[in-house]
């Protein structure tokens, strides 16, 4: 069984296999029928597999495909949403049943986390003005609670596995649960929000373009969740206070109610960087956020 199959069987069951193994199929006639050319597979996660491909006008582009058609419909629709902002990347087909979807190719690329970090929380600033510009769509059915209530329980459920156990208790847990609840109950202006704007989800446009956002999450609630990921990432580099306070200003954010973001989200990070592993530094403060 190859990895992508494996993975893909590992989270939806046996019936991915029959799909994996119809994915050439499947490029092959959406080739002949959008017009493009496929090109080399450039990324894979638990939910997708990413190649890219040329459109015959000669527009780079990126063919996504899932067995996850209904994710996958949603990421089309929430793409869609935000496209007035010039900051996420164009759909240029879809179709749902096949599980496939083509968007532009963001050029140069290059993803957050690697850019230059003393320029970024400006353009950071500036990505999160275009975004909270669209307006929500009326009766638009997910917001920041629900976000929230879906990653404790999901996120919550390793706080048993011992390697995360032995650095992070059940009262973090529910110091987290109450702080993200104090946030919520507080929240003044709520905006239409990507939903999932870590470091690798916003990548180089260009300098004409600035920060592109892919992959969002599309919910309503407080602008400063947006910029938390940001923040948070902060922690052993120059640290999450400093951090906070200066894309709290290039945000035009409160930076107290930013910073409080970070103690809701910095326990999630910590499960991460056990999971995955990093410099101690890192996670002696992101469990300091905790307390």
């Amino acid at each position: 069984m190859g990895a992508v199959e494996e993975l893909f069987v590992g989270r939806y069951g046996a019936s991915a296999e029959g799909w994996v193994g119809g994915m050439a199929g499947t490029v092959d006639r959406l080739a002949s029928r959008w017009g493009f050319e496929p090109g080399e597979v450039f990324a894979s996660g638990a939910s997708s597999v990413v190649l890219r491909c040329q459109w015959d006008d000669g527009t780079p582009a990126v063919l996504k495909l899932s067995p996850d058609r209904e994710l996958l419909g949603r990421q089309a629709e929430m793409l869609r949403l935000f496209a007035p902002s010039g900051r996420v990347p164009a759909v240029l087909a879809a179709d749902v049943a096949a599980g496939a979807m083509a968007v532009e190719e963001v050029r140069p690329g290059t993803e957050a986390e690697d850019m230059p970090q003393d320029a970024l929380p400006l353009q950071w600033g500036e990505l999160l003005t275009a975004l909270h510009a669209v307006a929500p769509p009326e009766g638009w059915p997910l917001d920041l609670r629900g976000r929230f209530e879906e990653s404790f329980a999901r996120i919550g459920r390793r706080l048993s596995e011992p390697v995360v156990a032995a650095q992070l208790d059940a009262a973090a847990w529910q110091r987290a649960m109450r702080r993200c609840d104090a946030l919520l109950e507080t929240q003044d202006r709520v905006v239409l929000l990507h939903g999932d704007l870590h470091l690798g989800n916003a990548l180089d446009g260009g300098p004409s373009r600035g920060l592109v956002a892919i992959d969002p999450k599309a919910c309503v609630g407080d602008p400063c969740f947006d910029a938390v990921d940001h923040v948070v990432a902060g922690a052993g580099n120059e640290g999450v206070e400093d951090r906070c306070r200066r894309v709290a200003a290039a945000c035009g954010l409160d930076e107290g109610r930013l910073f409080a973001w970070s103690r809701v989200v910095a326990p999630m990070a910590a499960i991460a960087h056990l999971t995955y592993g990093g410099p101690a530094p890192v996670l002696d403060e992101l469990l300091a956020l905790t307390r």
